[in-house]
């Protein structure tokens, strides 16, 4: 019968106490386990699979450092905000396959029956798609959407360590046709010319404005290659340190009558695949005016050259950016004005020195010889991030060049390695460098000094600028001569 309480009312009894109890627990969800094998979906939580992808990034080191600087960085970052570069994209991981109740058995086992019978029993590890290997073959490019880009090769998506740092893909790009219409970001069109280079780096065409903004008569430089090409650097180091207000003021604290940094009056991009800078005209480069000739140069432009090429150096220095690739090809004089010398080409601009603290010497956190072989220092081809030494020492071979026709390495371009061994070699012997090149002739002082110094300097050592300015202003002011006077070329437009 039980026991009864107050008013005749019966009294539960301790089992079934018990029972109304695990009747009040709601029931727990299921495990993933038994989920799939009940055919039922488990309620997703889309935090914790957010959270759970940026500790797998993190923890495989995926995209916590740039490979330009070598600084840490935020995985969700697109750009380094310390060197301003574009971060390598990553894969995110797939989403985890929910099984809903539409899913059968019979359909896992028909899935199952592709997958070969292992040789014995083992452990099901589940991996992310960070951990599977890249494709190599065709079959990547055909999904691509780079595939209808006009680059040449698509670049493969499989990792890169911080000591095996990522190729940089072909930018070669299909010239466009003589008359073609490009607008710019602030909707002022262009006018293609004739084509006046082509390299791996850009198309330079001649270009004249045709929205009326600009003077008819007047000719610009447009330089053309890949969205996503070397040229992507150039426009930030343009827009960033190359502003002309910033120009002018230097000029003026300097006291410097002509500074050769290209003013960019215009970019933009072209049918999504293409990119384009506006410049000025900036004349002809010291390579086709030494093309044109015998291919040397007397000491009078060459150190008129070389002074002015210091002033800009001195700027961008003082801007946080290298150059990285200082060559007779990125070198313009206007011959309708050779006074006017302007140092181009800023394809390998690297900012050392982000924020006022210099970049560490860090070989291997690079691509190892970036830029042109014959005349970039030895800290590019050690992969090293290029300091305010390495384009004073790749200035240096230059004025070798330009004087004597060759480097001892001139010979060897094809093996990096044999040009290594040989710059390695002469760094410390700057006498036999100069004894090798120019043989009987007089070796020019000024030269010998500029390159004991510039190769003495150490990865974060800041050059005495106006030091080297004097040294190779001697021999210009023997021939009453001056850096700032027209340069001694013929030049023809």
């Amino acid at each position: 019968m039980g026991r009864r309480g107050r008013g005749g009312r019966r009294l539960p009894l301790p089992a079934e106490r018990a029972g109304a109890r695990r009747r009040a627990i709601p029931a727990a969800l299921p495990s993933p386990a038994a989920a799939a094998r009940r055919g039922v979906s488990r309620p997703g939580r889309p935090r914790r699979e957010a959270s759970c992808r940026a500790r797998k990034r993190a923890a495989h080191g995926m995209i916590n450092f740039c490979p330009q600087c070598g600084q840490k960085v935020e995985t969700a970052f697109h750009f380094c905000p310390v060197c301003g570069n574009k971060l390598p994209k990553e894969e995110d991981d797939e989403e985890p396959m929910q099984l809903t109740p539409d899913a059968s058995l019979s359909s896992l086992k028909a899935l199952r029956q592709n997958e070969p019978l292992p040789a014995e029993r083992k452990t099901v590890e589940w991996i992310s798609s960070e951990k599977i290997p890249a494709s190599t073959s065709t079959e990547e490019e055909a999904w691509s959407p780079q595939a209808a880009s006009p680059s040449t090769k698509v670049a493969s998506k499989a990792k890169f360590s911080p000591r095996s740092p990522r190729r940089p893909k072909s930018t070669s790009v299909a010239p466009l046709s003589e008359g073609k219409i490009l607008t710019d970001q602030n909707s002022k069109q262009w006018k293609l010319g004739k084509l006046l280079n082509q390299s791996e780096y850009g198309l330079m065409y001649e270009a004249q404005s045709a929205s009326g903004a600009c003077p008819q008569k007047q000719r610009y430089f447009l330089k053309l290659d890949a969205k996503d090409g070397r040229i992507y650097n150039e426009q930030i180091f343009l827009q960033r340190a190359a502003k002309k207000i910033t120009v002018d003021k230097w000029k003026r604290m300097h006291s410097v009558p002509l500074l050769g940094i290209p003013n960019c009056i215009g970019f933009g991009l072209h049918e999504s695949n293409y990119r384009f800078l506006v410049f000025p005209e900036l004349g002809r480069t010291v390579q086709s005016i030494l093309d044109n000739a015998t291919n040397l140069l007397t000491e009078k432009p060459v150190f008129q050259i070389a002074i002015r090429v210091l002033d800009s150096l001195e700027y961008i220095h003082g801007n946080e950016y290298v150059h990285g690739d200082v060559t007779a090809e990125n070198i313009y004089v206007n011959p309708n004005d050779l006074a006017e010398v302007t140092l181009a080409g800023y394809c390998f601009a690297f900012r050392y020195c982000p924020g006022g603290k210099h970049v560490a010497q860090r070989e291997g956190s690079r691509t190892p010889h970036e830029g042109t072989i014959e005349f970039i220092s030895l800290d590019g081809h050690r992969g090293a991030g290029p300091s305010r030494r390495s384009d004073l020492q790749s200035l240096g071979y230059c004025m070798v060049k330009w004087l004597c026709g060759f480097l001892p390495w001139t010979d060897e371009l094809a093996d990096v390695h044999k040009v290594m061994e040989q710059k390695e070699r002469y760094k410390t012997d700057v006498v036999g460098l100069l004894r090798l090149c120019f043989g009987r002739k007089p070796t020019p002082d000024a030269l010998h000094n500029y390159l004991q110094q510039a190769m003495a300097l150490a990865f974060e050592e800041e050059p005495d600028y106006e030091a080297l300015r004097k040294l190779l202003g001697k021999p210009l002011e023997m021939r009453k001569a001056s850096a700032y006077d027209s340069v001694d070329l013929k030049a023809v437009p």
